[in-house]
């Protein structure tokens, strides 16, 4: 391949970030991830998402492990807005955006979302196809879309 030849998502591997291009806080989620290709653990999570909640009815759905704590549902709703949320820091970082983005508070969007009142199957719905969106925009990024720093909530991240 010659020097000027560009990069696809296939001939690359997208690797676990090194320290400096995250948040520290977010170490201990990183650590938790098995695997160091991103985007084949963003597919068995999706896979194995979806086992873990096929056949679940709503009083799952419903269960909360404490009483001032999120039900299930409002978890999976979190995990979906997260999701959009970093897909959408990392579209404008991957196109060289350099505003900085601002966060986000989590119990405001859980507290202020429909999850609660929302059927399961459509919560579970709404994850595949945020997944899938995600997967999408990371597939078509190339390396140095993955390589390009921003601010997000006040870190560089890349």
């Amino acid at each position: 391949m010659s020097e000027s030849a560009v990069v696809t998502p296939a001939t690359f591997i997208i690797a676990r970030p090194e320290p400096g291009e995250y948040n520290p806080y977010y170490e201990r989620y990183i650590s938790l991830v098995a695997g160091s290709d991103i985007l084949a653990t963003l597919d068995t999570q999706r896979r194995q998402t979806m086992l873990l909640l096929s056949g679940r009815d709503e009083s799952d759905g419903d269960s909360r492990y404490a009483p001032d704590k999120w039900n299930a549902k409002e978890v999976l709703g979190h995990v979906c807005d997260t999701e959009r949320i970093f897909a959408y820091r990392a579209l404008r970082i991957a196109r060289g955006d350099q505003t900085p983005i601002e966060g986000y508070e989590q119990d405001d969007y859980v507290r202020n979302g429909p999850f609660a009142r929302e059927p399961l199957a459509e919560i579970v719905e709404d994850y595949i196809a945020v997944r899938r969106a995600t997967l999408t925009l990371l597939r078509n990024l190339d390396q140095a879309a993955w390589m390009r720093r921003g601010v997000a909530n006040k870190n560089e991240v890349t």
